[in-house]
């Protein structure tokens, strides 16, 4: 047993200082052959153990953290939020958790204790090749698998030898591979994120695709995989430790005008910087489930300027926008959401996330937003936004996607979530605001004053909280 653990020790000693695990190559060290992704894991856990435990520590692992929603302390985070797009993760889990940096979260059983679920390869990925099949809760297509998605696309299996071999820092194409193809697709759900920012020109994005080549984590730092900036969606105020933004840079007086720095007291970077969002691939702004069910041939399904199909039966009626002037609230770095369960008013627009600020609050800036608006189920006597099993196997009893049964589909997807439902439901309007923090114009590019003040202004003053347009006081 001694000599196993010295054996085991210089191991990784000399792992832990051999320059390869400063660049991609690790082929001295992984041999392989790998049945799947956990036997990857175990592998790497031989040199890198406080590094898979610091990660099992982070959001990207537990999808909650304990803080405060609505003024309540609690467990909250992706794996208990609502949304307008594919509504909550519980009852769907295999096809949402394809964005999971782990293996094998199928259903409320998953295993966060066990090491071995961590997906190292999904982050550290450097050839290009590693990619998690859509309803494989995690899994990639492993050798002897044969997958298709959608129907008649087979995925080839990934080479797990190779992959592990080459890995290295995490990349935009890496980070993308999620977070740019949240909400079912890509450019979805947060506009100022989609696939052009794997290799993005200056005019997208100045910071990405401008002489300074920025990665993800030139501005998500963040030390034992505590990385910082989460989605306003599901971390609704992260407090100091995990807060981040332009002035971590751009500190003190960061424009030459002082008239520039006085309006950064109550004018967030973003707003000026990013005019527009959605610049070359336009995003989803509208998602209407109530119209999902249809028999539509597919000569008959109607495309938009974009090219972009207007309808699914799967999924109902959509719509899509590109080169989006943002919405402005004031915000303070937090937002007001909906919980499962909350009670819900359907003759009004429900907002399952509104902005908090006001221009009263000494913390709050003008800041942009994409606002995603859609119409969704409730539980017409509870008065309570449903869940909804969408997803499952063409064995499954109750998915939306299998039987196209709206009360089975409730009924499963409610009880998955540990919520009553009464058995009746019927049909609200949503919406949820997404910061625009991303596709940063060139400083040439930025708002003038025209572009906010005067008859032509893109800000609604009286929504923001005055009288009218300020500078025409007299």
């Amino acid at each position: 047993m001694k000599r196993h653990f010295f054996v085991l020790f210089i191991l990784a000693m000399g792992c832990a200082s051999h320059p390869a695990f400063a660049g991609p190559n690790h082929a001295e060290f992984i041999r392989g052959p790998f049945k799947n992704g956990p036997e990857v894991t175990r592998k790497c856990m031989e040199c890198h153990e406080q590094e898979t435990q610091s990660f099992m520590k982070s959001v990207h692992w537990t999808w909650s953290k304990k803080q405060v929603v609505n003024g309540k302390s609690m467990e909250y985070g992706k794996k208990n939020a609502l949304n307008n797009f594919c509504i909550a993760l519980p009852s769907n889990w295999s096809r949402c958790t394809s964005c999971h940096a782990g293996y094998g979260w199928k259903d409320s059983s998953f295993d966060f204790t066990k090491a071995e679920n961590v997906d190292c390869l999904v982050c550290h990925d450097s050839t290009g090749t590693y990619r998690k099949f859509p309803s494989g809760a995690g899994h990639p297509v492993y050798a002897g698998e044969k997958k298709e998605f959608p129907k008649g696309n087979v995925w080839e299996p990934v080479d797990l030898v190779r992959v592990a071999q080459s890995v290295g820092k995490p990349t935009r194409a890496t980070c993308g591979s999620c977070h740019f193809y949240g909400g079912g697709g890509d450019r979805v759900k947060h506009g100022d994120l989609d696939s052009t920012l794997t290799n993005p020109t200056p005019d997208i994005d100045i910071h990405m695709g401008g002489k300074s080549q920025m990665t993800c984590e030139s501005c998500h730092r963040g030390n034992d995989h505590a990385i910082k900036g989460e989605a306003a969606s599901v971390s609704l105020g992260s407090g100091a430790a995990r807060t981040m933004g332009c002035t971590d840079c751009h500190r003190g007086d960061a424009h030459k005008n002082a008239m520039l720095n006085r309006h950064a007291g109550k004018i967030a970077c973003q707003t000026c910087h990013i005019p527009t969002f959605a610049k070359a691939k336009p995003t989803k702004v509208w998602w209407d489930w109530s119209t999902a069910g249809k028999d539509v041939k597919p000569e008959e399904v109607k495309k938009d300027a974009y090219g972009e199909k207007q309808y699914d039966k799967m999924k109902g009626d959509f719509a899509w926008e590109k080169d989006i002037v943002p919405t402005y609230f004031w915000y303070n770095g937090s937002v007001e959401r909906v919980l499962l369960g909350d009670k819900i008013d359907p003759t009004r627009e429900v907002k399952l996330s509104a902005a908090k600020g006001s221009r009263k609050d000494p913390n709050a800036r003008i800041f942009p937003f994409k606002v995603m608006r859609g119409k969704q189920p409730y539980d017409s006597e509870n008065k309570t936004v449903a869940v909804v099993n969408v997803f499952g196997p063409p064995t499954s009893e109750s998915a939306y996607w299998v039987h196209y049964d709206w009360g089975k589909a409730i009924a499963a997807g409610m009880k998955s979530a540990g919520q009553p439902y009464s058995g009746k439901f019927g049909w609200i309007e949503t919406s949820m605001v997404w910061p625009v923090n991303h596709m940063v114009a060139p400083k040439e590019k930025a708002l003038r004053c025209a572009d906010c003040h005067g008859a032509k202004g893109r800000l609604d003053w009286k929504a923001l909280g005055y009288a009218g347009d300020p500078r025409l006081k007299k």
